[in-house]
């Protein structure tokens, strides 16, 4: 039978979701209202019935020990497990990864022990749902060495991705890291017959293969294409192994989007709220799991909510939320206005005590306090908003930095895990 082992890449510093991933590893990021980005892969792991995973990151990671060790506990019979492999060093290497392909180099000795027969590798910072059992038959139907899993795109999107193109049988033949806007790809196109599966709508605007950064590596093929100093998955191994070896593609029609910038970050966590989001969490066949919290059912009192998400454990009164995720145990008080805000909540309630501490000390409680306006941002764990704030509403230049107790991206305001905005305060 065949053995997966599945290996979630969590990344690196997460540069490009600062300052979200100051204090936390990236697959560790809250997402969804009540999620960490590593719940996704690890979900679509374990719906697969792939159950023996690993997670590889080197950076802040007592975050996702913790939500791992809290969340993923699988009795004796299951034989599963949801490891975290932190860098460290041995008498072999005493480096950090260097990137993706060496991260899991370096990683052999713990593999090993599993016996896999397969390596399924894993992007920690993407939102999709698949059915990775059919990505490994169709794998081993078409006697590949390596499957790579590709979603078709436009033009203008394959600018920022690898582009693969395949031929009749779906095997990849050639490859393009991140093509730039007027580069010639016109013979990367692939057939519509290809990129849709047969009764599915072809869209002509879509004509490119693009790699999902998921892969299958049969497990004898993995040791070969690492038997080296390279480092990186998608710009080296892949582009490589395409040119000496087997790969084929498996063309993913599904929703998928790379959540690894905080415009990218922002724009999917609201989309979540819309109308008919583009993911579905309401799947009962393919759910996405996490920490059981066991809080009580949000509390609403006077509010006006619409087109809004709001996690379990929050107290909401006399406030109007519009276009907005509000996490768990978020505190909203009398007044409060939310429009296009993702709200992390918080992971703990105060007491009574502490907060006529904090009231002394002209510490505002955690939560968004009177009459606070809030439009266009972020607001991380922990945060705390003082009554009467105005933060995103008033019509001025916004240039992108670091503001002390608080950050602008991508024109879109980050109050930082723990962060502090005394009231009054105008952002």
């Amino acid at each position: 039978m065949e053995k997966v082992l599945s290996i979630v890449l969590g990344g690196g510093k997460g540069t490009r979701l600062y300052p979200l991933t100051k204090d936390r590893a990236k697959p560790a990021v809250p997402f969804g209202g009540k999620y960490r980005l590593v719940d996704i892969p690890i979900s679509n792991c374990i719906n697969a019935n792939f159950k023996q995973i690993y997670i590889l990151t080197q950076f802040n990671s007592a975050s996702l020990h913790n939500h791992i060790s809290n969340t993923y506990i699988f009795d004796v019979f299951t034989h599963g497990f949801v490891e975290v492999l932190a860098a460290e060093q041995t008498f072999e290497n005493t480096s950090w990864y260097e990137g993706t392909a060496d991260a899991v180099r370096k990683n052999f000795s713990h593999f090993h022990d599993q016996e896999p027969t397969h390596y399924l590798i894993l992007a920690g910072d993407q939102l999709y749902r698949t059915d990775f059992s059919d990505m490994l038959n169709q794998h081993i139907e078409s006697g590949a060495e390596i499957t790579v899993a590709a979603t078709p795109v436009s033009r203008n999107q394959a600018t920022g991705l690898g582009i693969m193109k395949a031929d009749k049988n779906r095997r990849a033949v050639s490859f393009i890291e991140k093509p730039t806007p007027e580069a010639n790809i016109e013979e990367m196109k692939v057939p519509q017959s290809i990129l849709y599966a047969q009764g599915m709508q072809a869209d002509s605007s879509k004509e490119y293969l693009a790699s999902m950064g998921i892969y299958i590596f049969n497990a004898d093929t993995m040791e070969k294409v690492l038997d080296n100093n390279y480092t990186d998955f998608g710009k080296e191994i892949i582009p490589i192994a395409i040119s000496e070896r087997h790969v084929n593609t498996y063309v993913f029609n599904g929703f998928w989007e790379d959540i690894g910038t905080i415009k990218a970050f922002y724009e999917t966590n609201l989309n979540l709220a819309s109308l008919t989001p583009a993911f579905n969490f309401y799947d009962e066949q393919m759910p996405i799991y996490t920490h059981r919290r066991h809080l009580p059912a949000t509390k609403v009192n006077f509010c006006t909510i619409s087109q809004s998400l709001t996690g379990e454990g929050s107290i909401i009164t006399n406030a109007s939320i519009v276009n907005s995720v509000v996490g768990v145990r978020t505190l909203i008080e009398s007044g409060a206005s939310l429009d296009g805000v993702y709200c992390m909540g918080a992971n703990y309630y105060e007491t009574h005590e502490k907060k006529l501490e904090n009231q002394a000390k002209g510490v505002p409680n955690i939560g968004i306090g009177r009459g606070t306006i809030v439009k266009r941002a972020i607001i991380d764990k922990n945060a705390r908003i003082g009554d009467g704030c105005r933060i995103g509403i008033d019509h001025i230049d916004r240039q992108d930095g670091d503001y002390g107790n608080y950050w602008i991206v991508d024109g879109i305001i980050i109050i930082p895990k723990n962060g502090i905005i005394p009231q009054g305060t105008i952002i």
